[in-house]
């Protein structure tokens, strides 16, 4: 590989470390931060339909919690993370992955996303090269990389992650960053959403279940407006297969979450990330070489 190669490789997997360790905190605080602005919206609701309002009684403001602010901490005992504790992967592994003021275990998580998005990092660079194009899929791989882990989590998919992969795949079509004309991208993008919604109706009609989420739709909107309508149809045959042989093995195992979900989200991000890596044809191909076809 030439010198330029790795200096590409190397400044791109370094950025791709600390953009992992942000993705960290996308991951545990948007959740809540969603929560948080959901609670106080109930809580205005609920006070303007009372006497407390026209009392003029004062509602202590919460205190500020975003993706800045407060610093970063353990989750345990409170302790504030000084710099040289936050050096992603690196702190970990001087930490012996406990906290240094209660010895309470860090999840591995931590380490693992930034690792992942490091390599993702790597692959568009070496690809791509540092160029415009390189960053915008650099930037696809970190939006999806959150987005899989926050809906694993609380199966959510924020609109705003879903929305900005979306207008982003429109607008990198537009400006011949990636190789989907307008055109498909703009088909693929709508192709994406009303596909699932008519599959979330049709489910719902014949069950009275919902089988999944709006953010779904919106998600593999994006996925359609990154790769184009002809992707759709590789796209979700791979993560429905995968997702259905997860759900499968988890309910065999009896690791079910309460009600029985499995969040589709995280399938239709590795779909995402197969077809960037592999092709969306060599997805398509690999699923029906399992059955024969």
């Amino acid at each position: 590989m030439p010198v330029e190669a790795w200096l590409d490789a190397t400044v791109a997997g370094v950025f791709g470390l600390l953009i992992g360790s942000f993705l960290n905190v996308v991951i545990y605080r948007v959740p809540r931060i969603l929560e948080g602005q959901w609670e106080r919206e109930i809580a205005d609701y609920a006070a303007s339909r009372t006497a407390e309002v026209a009392s003029g009684s004062a509602v202590a403001e919460p205190e500020p919690f975003n993706l800045l602010v407060p610093r970063s901490r353990c989750q345990t005992c409170g302790h504030q993370l000084r710099w040289f504790e936050n050096i992603p992967v690196f702190s970990y592994l001087g930490l012996r992955g406990k906290c240094a003021s209660c010895g309470a275990r860090i999840s591995m998580r931590y380490p693992l996303v930034e690792l992942l998005t490091g390599a993702l990092f790597v692959y568009c660079a070496q690809r791509f090269g540092l160029t415009a194009t390189g960053a915008a899929w650099a930037f696809f791989c970190a939006m999806l990389v959150a987005m899989a882990f926050i809906d694993w989590d609380t199966t959510l998919l924020p609109d705003n992650l879903t929305l900005p992969l979306l207008w982003a795949g429109l607008l990198a079509s537009a400006a011949g960053l990636i190789e989907v004309p307008l055109v498909q991208s703009v088909v693929g993008a709508a192709a994406g959403y009303l596909s699932l919604w008519l599959v979330y109706w049709a489910f719902k009609l014949a069950t009275g279940k919902e089988g999944m989420g709006y953010g779904d739709f919106k998600l593999f909107g994006a996925l359609g407006a990154w790769f184009g309508w002809p992707a759709l149809v590789p796209l979700i045959l791979m993560a429905s297969v995968v997702g259905a042989c997860v759900g499968i093995a988890m309910k065999v195992a009896s690791s079910l979450r309460e009600g029985g979900y499995v969040p589709f989200g995280p399938f239709l991000v590795g779909a995402g990330l197969a077809a960037l890596i592999l092709g969306p044809n060599a997805v398509q191909d690999a699923i029906l070489g399992l059955f024969g076809l």
